[in-house]
């Protein structure tokens, strides 16, 4: 163990930065692309049962991004400490905070389940539902709830994997709930005729099948870290840090959460066509800024070990790295939106309603995504360095806070078309902000190196 820790030390702080991050990056890509490609042929699949059901996924959505920032507030706070604790060579200290991490994720994400079944009617009209989509939306969720601890606990251990420079075993686990449900879904929606009910049954059986896998990398001994309650720490002070550092992640999620029910919410003045619309957007953004992510995922644990290990330099050289992949990426990401965008949405549904309302929405949001790569790195080097405040500002500017003003102001002064330009406002918004926070943040950072010794 301790000369793999010594091997994971040396890559981290003297492989050249523009190939670790590129290695680090591709198995968080592939588990973005894989769990996307889930998303959207659930989308798809759902889409063949009608205009309301296709609504209900995008209903639904929002729920699952509740579940996500719960595995993230904890994974990425525990994960940046994480980084950090080994590029100090503070191993024990390492696991605490992932054992910490871990079962305060699961625990939170049963509370949430528990709550969400008591309020399930509520619930589903609070995300945006419908009357129509209402009846769709509570079958699908109702499976999504039995799965909720195992999803928050399985973000968390691969946020945690991500940050020990181990994104590889994450994607494992990630990747084999994607690809199961994407098998899973017309095999009981369609085979046995489960409808709605089998996307439903489909994603909480995948999320499960990921979740045991992740669980048994850590078991087994194959992560730096160990995962056991005996190390879980409930000392006020070490909590509080893991949440503070992991707030920037629970705000971006939260955020999100909300900004989809306010958007389902203006859209539904305009019928379940507009909903199904935008959340056939939606899933296409996600898909592509889910990508642009993967690459900052790369950066993040060679930004917090290289931080923790005093070597700033990599640190602004893999800043520069990450942000010059990014936005080549989403450039040519852009041009096919625009190109296609109406053929894209009509693999989704073939409603002609939709297709308008989405063909504007895709090509207007499309090009936003070209201001993104800068905000989400900047927002990364925060998190990563352990710049709290800094980074919950960010998340904050990014998630949602501009976004909420812009599309209830704009779904007021120009109806429809406001709703589907709120989002690109929003991107525009976060810019300016994130460049002068980046530029302060380098300003603020020591320039000479002060590197630790390597680990016996």
């Amino acid at each position: 163990m301790k000369q793999q820790t010594a091997s994971q030390y040396e890559k981290m702080i003297n492989t050249d930065v523009a190939p670790l991050i590129a290695r680090l990056c591709v198995p968080s890509i592939l588990t973005m692309l894989v769990t996307n490609i889930y998303n959207l042929a659930d989308t798809a699949f759902v889409g063949r049962l009608g205009t309301s059901a296709s609504g209900a996924v995008g209903v639904v959505f929002g729920f699952m991004t509740m579940i996500q920032a719960i595995g993230f507030v904890f994974g990425q706070g525990a994960g940046s400490i994480i980084a950090r604790l080994l590029g100090q060579q503070e191993n024990e200290k390492a696991t605490v905070t992932a054992s910490t991490g871990f079962f305060f994720s699961f625990g939170f994400g049963v509370l949430l389940s528990i709550v969400s079944w008591l309020l399930l009617d509520p619930l589903v009209m609070l995300l945006g539902s419908t009357p129509t989509i209402a009846s769709y939306a509570k079958i699908y969720i109702s499976y999504i709830l039995a799965a909720t601890p195992f999803m928050s606990a399985s973000f968390t251990m691969n946020q945690i994997l991500r940050y020990e420079g181990k994104a590889a075993l994450g994607m494992i686990g990630m990747m084999t709930g994607g690809i199961l449900n994407i098998i899973g879904d017309p095999i009981l929606m369609f085979v046995f005729k489960m409808g709605i009910a089998g996307a439903g049954l489909s994603t909480a059986l995948s999320q499960m099948a990921g979740f045991c896998i992740l669980l048994g990398i850590y078991i087994r001994g194959k992560s730096v870290c160990r995962i056991t309650w005996r190390k879980v720490s409930f000392d006020r002070k070490q909590i509080l840090d893991i949440l503070a550092t992991g707030l920037p992640s629970l705000l971006r999620q939260g955020l999100n959460s909300v900004t989809t029910m306010v958007l389902n919410g203006q859209a539904a003045v305009y019928g379940d066509a507009a909903i199904a619309a935008m959340s056939i957007v939606n899933r296409i953004i996600h898909f592509i800024f889910s990508i642009a992510l993967g690459i900052g995922h790369g950066f993040q644990p060679v930004s917090g070990f290289n931080y923790g290990a005093g070597r700033y330099s990599r640190v602004r050289k893999a800043f520069r790295v990450t942000v010059i992949m990014a936005e080549t990426f989403v450039s040519v990401s852009v041009v096919f939106l625009i190109i296609w965008s109406g053929s894209l949405i009509g693999l989704f549904r073939d409603d002609p309603d939709v297709i308008a309302i989405g063909t504007r929405a895709l090509r207007v949001q499309g090009l936003s995504l070209l201001l993104l790569p800068m905000s989400m790195a900047t927002e990364m080097l925060y998190q990563s360095t352990g710049q709290k405040l800094g980074a919950s500002v960010l998340s904050l500017l990014r998630g949602g806070l501009i976004f909420i003003p812009s599309i209830l102001i704009l779904a007021r002064l120009r109806g429809l078309h406001g709703i589907e330009e709120a989002q690109a406002v929003a991107f525009a918004g976060a810019f300016l902000p994130s460049f002068l926070f980046m530029w302060r943040l380098f300003r603020k950072m020591p320039e000479k190196d002060t590197a630790a010794d390597p680990p016996n």
